[in-house]
């Protein structure tokens, strides 16, 4: 076992190509090709678009974030990829990179969660995760309140949303107001401007019958759009920046109570909050204060490591290499609904060097080694 394990991530589960080189905590590289400008003008991610930009930004990518770190591909100890949940097409790739590149350099390769490695993450900058860490992950695509004993093995979920995620109602209300996409940065910036008590929208799941730890955001995206369509309808001017700061606060509100309220009820200190939507300034600021008032510790990396990355990706590796946790196998398969609960996929252990297994045979067999 590596004490500080040299890793190289790939992530690819949605518009980011992103690779990152992490050595045990420390951050050496993090290089991103972001295909989001492409999708702009659909008003959303598409997936084909997605893929091909992959493909083309794979090579070059890796290459720049080996010689950011100043290292060779031989001197890595592992190579890790986001195995799923995201994009069907997209995962598969950066998982047929990571596998190419794993066997052309014979390293051992680690499939891991997106989610997970959304956690894992913040290690590059604050340190190892206290065991238990209660996180909160907002993004595009989820939504969800998880805790971990092990961020390589125990990862445990509390609540998700029923239906939109809080980073797409960002988009979806964004649109609505004719603010353009992605919508979480922009709103967010509009929101300063606005006064985020102007209008009361509703907080979805919040009565005393409702799933403690769900979210649903469908309802505030639909209310929202009528609340705008009824000023229109009267001919009267829209308040952008009210309704984004409005919208922005309703949010935000739910996502930090639950948060804080599920560190109480399982008798967790530290709080962690991830995702793209993490990077939303009006977020972090009431989470910092309600954290301060519950006696619970707050940990939210940068903005630049809240968003899909592949040092994210690349600290989970190190991780997994750390803890002596076992490879995956070259027949490793992208798995777009892969559920937070399997942390990595790692496949069976059989030969080369007890890191790949059959695949290698196969492989070897191929190639007359």
């Amino acid at each position: 076992m590596a004490d500080e394990p040299l890793v190289l991530g790939i992530e690819t589960s949605c518009d980011e190509t992103g690779v990152g080189i992490v050595r045990g905590t420390t951050l050496l590289a993090d290089a991103v090709a972001s295909s989001v400008n492409d999708h702009a003008r659909f008003g959303g991610v598409v997936p084909e678009i997605a893929s091909r930009a992959h493909l083309e930004a794979m090579v070059p990518t890796i290459q720049r974030a080996l010689d950011t770190a100043g290292i060779k591909g031989s001197d890595l100890d592992g190579i890790a990829v986001t195995a799923g949940p995201g994009l069907a097409g997209a995962l598969l790739v950066g998982v047929s990179a990571a596998k190419a590149y794993a066997w052309a350099l014979d390293k051992p390769l680690y499939g891991v969660n997106h989610l997970a490695s959304h956690i894992c993450v913040d290690q590059l900058e604050h340190g190892r995760l206290p065991e238990p860490t209660m996180a909160l992950l907002v993004s595009g695509g989820h939504s969800s309140l998880l805790m971990t004993t092990d961020i390589t093995s125990d990862v445990r979920p509390l609540g998700a949303t029923i239906d939109d995620a809080a980073g797409e109602a960002f988009d979806k209300v964004a649109r609505v107001l004719g603010l353009g996409f992605p919508g979480g940065p922009v709103v967010d910036r509009m929101s300063r401007e606005g006064d985020r008590k102007a209008i009361r929208f509703p907080r979805g799941l919040s009565g005393p019958k409702d799933p403690a730890y769900d979210f649903s955001f469908s309802g505030l995206k639909t209310a929202v759009a009528r609340w705008v369509e009824a000023k229109r309808r009267a001919g009267e001017e829209v308040p952008v920046a009210d309704v984004a700061a409005s919208f922005q606060e309703a949010v935000t509100d739910v996502l930090t109570r639950k948060a804080i309220q599920a560190c109480r009820d399982n008798g967790v200190d530290h709080l962690m909050i991830g995702g793209g939507v993490a990077a939303n300034s009006r977020l972090r600021a009431m989470a910092e204060q309600r954290c301060e008032r519950a006696g619970i510790r707050l940990r939210v990396p940068r903005p630049g490591l809240c968003t899909d990355n592949g040092a994210m990706v690349a600290a989970l590796g190190s991780e997994m290499v750390w803890r002596d946790r076992a490879p995956s196998a070259l027949d490793l398969s992208a798995d777009s609904s892969l559920p937070v609960t399997e942390v990595s996929v790692p496949g069976q252990v059989l030969a080369h060097g007890d890191v790949h297994g059959e695949a290698y045979r196969a492989l070897d067999a191929d190639h007359g080694h």
